[in-house]
């Protein structure tokens, strides 16, 4: 008997290694996943969804200590994110400003404001309605590298763009 199931597991993963074939469908090989998230929709190569958004586009840009100016490496994202806005109406944003863990909490939540007042401008500049995008700041609240070295502080001086899917009437 034995023997018996270790020919019906050999034959499990035989069967199985034969449907991981990425060429099974024709059509020549995928990428890496296999080619099965070219073109789905959701997946990061779709153009249209919030992964692609944040993966591709950029959710976040990073300011100077103690600024609410955006670098132009800020501007290039921000770019990105209203051409994706403007193509993507169904979608409402929350920008949420953030700052390092020097300075008082009072300090740093009124950073966070100007920072993500900053990005929510530089959107509608662009043509963004402001009407779908919200700004709010969390201050030091919600660091994403926790040390006391300039690297951690480095990534926690950010604003970072937050989708929602609503259907937005005019």
């Amino acid at each position: 008997m034995t023997l018996f199931k270790k020919a019906a597991v050999l034959a499990l993963v035989l069967a199985t290694g034969a449907c991981t074939n990425p060429d099974r469908f024709g059509g020549g090989a995928g990428g890496a996943d296999g080619g099965m998230s070219a073109g789905m929709a959701g997946s990061a190569s779709d153009p249209t969804s919030p992964l692609f958004f944040n993966q591709t586009i950029g959710d976040r840009v990073l300011f100077a200590v103690d600024t609410s100016t955006i670098t132009p490496e800020g501007r290039t994202i921000l770019d990105g994110q209203a051409q994706w806005l403007l193509t993507n109406a169904d979608y409402r944003a929350v920008i949420e400003g953030h700052a390092d863990e020097q300075g008082t909490r009072e300090y740093n939540l009124a950073l966070g404001q100007r920072r993500a007042n900053a990005v929510r401008e530089y959107l509608v500049s662009r043509g963004v309605p402001v009407g779908r995008l919200q700004v709010t700041s969390f201050g030091k609240e919600r660091p994403i590298a926790v040390c006391s070295e300039e690297s951690c502080y480095a990534q926690n001086r950010r604003a970072v763009t937050v989708l929602s899917f609503s259907a937005v009437t005019s």
